[in-house]
């Protein structure tokens, strides 16, 4: 039996790094064993803010990857501030009260100018050059997948022209997500993105999201099919580790300047303060882009000389610091717009055997995820008295050499089980 050939078009992808091009990396590379093969289309050219050069290795060489070139905006507003740039295109934006001239300036016309993204000029040559392959190759289904949601106007624009089947991926919201609402956007501009995105919700065939929450705010909008399909975990390389002799938390990602759990830091302050023992343990790792409102908080709490600032690894060495860390911290930022945020890093903290500290907004879908595999505890940015006891708690297990976690029914997060749903849906 022939295989089904799916069309995917994505602008994350190896040497890409983050989460954002983790998903389908693993859904290509099961997808063969469902009988679907898969066609990757990319940017040739593109101007990622994260570069992962491990990734590369785990691109099967028998998929096919197509590519067509793309101008970015980013690259020209490098000239202007190279540093602003990077950090607004990896979505790290500084307060108001705190943007320089420059990055106000850089914030406005990316809102204003480029809607919904700064890729939207991929769209057009990408719509030209896919008219004539998708024929030519007799492909009957095509998924995008955002953000950059530019992506889905590809989508969208091929759905009208051809008889095609559309499958939208939306890895996180369109027009809820958090630094959407610092774009400094105009009134008409807000109107557009809403037109768009409903737009694409209406015309597609079927759409895919990442969370229950995401799910529940698209069917106020379309009543085409929505299938939440999370992202997973899958199976590790092996990784050469020695657990931390000390009592170690560590963050493994960005923290924005909103993502910022001040409870965390006073508990951390109180317990260096009260428990001798805890000062001459305890040790902060911080992984990932942390913003200088998150340091100026530490800081203030007197933890500067308990943190490990290391930066940005690969995923091979992320995976490390996640086995061999005491505690693992997930920190959400506390709003309604975050509900349905579940980072992809959850699932690999769920299969590293250490427990996890999350901290975010009331009724996540995070929450749930944690409560229903015993992964770790879930707490509000109210809940100093019990995140202190817990995290000793934690501390006592430590000394005694008896920390550790007890998870249940991860197997359904697994990536093939996960791409099963996905061939389901083709």
């Amino acid at each position: 039996m022939d295989k089904k050939k799916v069309l995917i078009i994505t602008y994350y992808w190896p040497p890409a790094g983050g989460p954002g091009v983790q998903r389908w990396l693993k859904f290509v590379k099961y997808l063969p064993e469902f009988n679907i093969d898969p066609i990757v289309f990319i940017p040739k050219n593109p101007n990622y803010p994260i570069v992962d050069e491990s990734l590369a290795s785990e691109v099967s060489k028998a998929i096919t990857i197509i590519n067509h070139p793309i101008n970015e905006p980013y690259k020209w507003a490098g000239f202007l501030s190279k540093k602003s740039s990077k950090t607004i295109s990896k979505g790290i934006i500084s307060e108001k009260k705190e943007q320089s001239f420059i990055e106000r300036v850089m914030l406005y016309v990316r809102g204003n100018f480029f809607i919904p993204d700064a890729r939207v000029g991929w769209v057009k040559p990408s719509v030209s050059f896919l008219l004539d392959y998708v024929e030519k190759e007799n492909i009957e289904t095509i998924i995008t997948t955002g953000p950059p949601h530019s992506v889905h106007l590809i989508g969208l624009q091929l759905k009208q022209k051809l008889d095609v089947k559309w499958i939208a991926d939306f890895r996180d919201p369109w027009t809820t997500i958090g630094y959407h609402k610092q774009l400094k956007l105009s009134q008409a501009s807000k109107a557009k993105h809403k037109s768009l995105e409903k737009e694409v919700l209406n015309v597609s065939d079927q759409i895919v999201v990442t969370s229950f929450t995401t799910k529940k705010e698209f069917q106020e909008i379309t009543n085409k099919p929505i299938e939440v399909i999370t992202n997973g975990y899958d199976n590790e390389s092996d990784v050469d580790f020695k657990m931390d002799s000390k009592f170690t938390l560590s963050h493994i990602g960005s923290l924005l300047s909103k993502r910022n759990p001040e409870v965390l830091w006073r508990v951390l302050s109180d317990l260096v303060t009260e428990y001798d023992g805890f000062s001459k343990e305890f040790q902060l790792n911080l992984i990932g882009s942390v913003s200088e409102k998150v340091l100026e908080s530490l800081e203030k709490y007197s933890l500067i000389d308990y943190i490990i600032d290391v930066g940005y690894v690969s995923h091979k060495q992320a995976i490390e610091f996640q086995k061999k860390s005491q505690l693992l911290l997930l920190i959400e930022i506390d709003s309604e717009d975050t509900k349905c945020i579940i980072p992809g890093k959850l699932f690999e903290y769920m299969i590293s055997n250490r427990p996890i500290i999350a901290i975010g907004p009331k009724d996540s879908d995070i929450e749930k995820i944690i409560k229903e595999t015993n992964t770790g505890l879930y707490f509000n940015y109210s809940d100093y008295d019990s995140l202190k006891r817990i995290i000793l708690e934690h501390f006592m297990a430590f000394q005694n050499n008896t920390l550790q976690s007890h998870p249940i029914g991860l197997q359904k997060y697994h990536r093939k089980a996960l791409t099963k749903s996905l061939s389901n849906l083709l």
